[in-house]
């Protein structure tokens, strides 16, 4: 956090510095970054002691003070703690206070990314692209709520040139407050899909959680959006907005798609009189919208044909979102990071462009409001519709997908038991999509599946 002392932390978080007569020193001490776990402390950093479900920061305060912490934030001082601590009524709403005030000493150009699904893929798209001509700081892993973005913006040195910073939320009033934070110099939107709805309500209410963060920006500030999504369309109204989907109407577009499952997505990629061949290093549909995600912003950064297809061929995928593997027993698609009915669609389109038996291991869809019932109904119906051969699923929530899938499913009661059928329901070659919510652990049943041996 360059520019800011632990004297300068305390005034901006409104809250004395207790023990500091003992080391005067320390007031002047520049803040290296924020850390919410004590094991990961460097030196200079403040770690916030938070009160969690599990257990309470302020345990681990002398901790992260001998392993190096500058400072800590907390509600008040363990006995025995003699280091510098600034103490205040509210730890969150303290540290989004700093990390306002660090944002204003970011003179760069910072990208926030947005949207119900693809929030990571695009983060890591837009950076790999821009990384071809600029140092860019991207939050690491989803650093992306009202905890993560502090931990995430405190880490951009003076030396960055570009700042991308992913915001997720799933109730109303978090957007403002990472807006707040982040201050966005420019937008992007991926895509408003039934998640959250259990607090959101519908896909409208949606829109207009994600679109507070809009209240933090300039009113010319540029706004890039998915424009095959009916409900991001109003943004075309925005002065400076740039669009991109598959459709003619969309200023970049994707054309001449080759899916392959033994190699990379091919497509071109169009601008006005531009046409930019690229190769993306990853499996599934979604990849294409990732790639025109990032051509448009590397487009409105300048950056020349060559340079934006080189950053779309250094992608690389993150964690469990859609990775294509051929076990030697199974073509496996392990997509277990998380489910909602749009991305469990999405990922039956790509299953059913590979070779072989097409095969569903669905677990449930969590936070989908009064109408969860319905849409596993619905998604059971979809991928019958698609011509998916077998679908398998756990969970009380999937009994209603196997209902809507009808003959060719099967329904378990739990993980386990699924598990122990799978070697009996499973054929050599078949092309295998596990999907779920993060809530359900799937990644154990594809963890499984990468071992499972088949008789051949």
């Amino acid at each position: 956090m360059f520019g800011l002392t632990v004297s300068e932390a305390a005034a901006i978080c409104g809250g004395p510095v207790y023990t500091l007569p003992h080391q005067p020193d320390a007031a002047d001490t520049e803040l290296t970054g924020i850390v919410i776990d004590s094991r990961a402390v460097k030196p200079g950093n403040l770690f916030v002691a938070y009160r969690g479900e599990k257990t309470d920061g302020h345990l681990y305060i002398a901790s992260a003070l001998r392993s190096g912490a500058a400072c800590a934030l907390a509600e008040y001082v363990p006995e025995g703690v003699a280091d510098p601590v600034i103490v205040c009524e509210d730890v969150q709403a303290a540290i989004e206070k700093l990390t306002a005030a660090f944002r204003e000493k970011i003179s760069v150009p910072v990208i926030g990314i947005t949207g119900s699904v693809g929030k990571t893929t695009a983060k890591e798209m837009v950076s790999a692209v821009l990384s071809q001509r600029y140092r860019v700081h991207k939050n690491a892993g989803n650093l992306n709520n009202t905890i993560g973005v502090p931990v995430a913006l405190s880490g951009v040195s003076r030396e960055d040139e570009v700042v991308v910073q992913e915001m997720g939320i799933n109730h109303f009033g978090e957007m403002d407050h990472l807006g707040a934070m982040v201050k966005p110099d420019l937008i992007l939107f991926t895509r408003i899909a039934h998640a959250h709805l259990e607090f959101l309500g519908d896909l409208n209410g949606v829109f207009r959680a994600k679109t507070e963060v809009l209240a933090h920006m300039k009113g010319d500030a540029p706004v890039f959006y998915n424009g095959d999504d009916p409900y991001l369309t109003p943004l075309a109204e925005r002065e400076n907005s740039m669009s991109f989907g598959r459709g003619e109407h969309c200023d970049v577009r994707a054309k001449n798609v080759t899916f392959r499952a033994d190699g990379p997505i091919s497509c071109d990629i169009c601008f006005q009189d531009r046409t930019i061949p690229v190769e993306i290093p990853a499996f599934g549909e979604h990849m294409v919208y990732a790639a025109m995600e990032g051509a448009a912003v590397g487009l409105y950064f300048g950056l020349t044909d060559e340079e934006i297809s080189a950053g779309i061929a250094a992608y690389r995928t993150v964690g469990r979102r859609f990775s294509c593997q051929d076990t030697g027993s199974i073509l496996l698609i392990d997509d277990c990071y998380n489910a909602n009915p749009d991305s469990v669609m999405s990922s039956v389109n790509t299953l059913m462009g590979l070779p072989g038996r097409h095969v569903c291991v669905l677990g449930e869809m969590l936070e989908l409001g009064g109408e969860s019932a319905r849409m596993h109904r619905e998604i059971g119906a979809y991928a019958r519709s698609k011509g998916v051969d077998l679908l398998i699923a756990s969970g009380e929530l999937c009994r209603q997908t196997v209902q809507g899938f009808g003959e060719g499913a099967v329904h378990f009661p739990d993980k386990p038991s699924m598990m122990a059928a799978l070697p009996e329901l499973l054929r050599r070659s078949d092309a295998v999509l596990v999907k779920a919510s993060l809530g359900s652990a799937y990644a154990e049943v594809s963890d499984f599946l990468k071992n499972l041996k088949l008789p051949e």
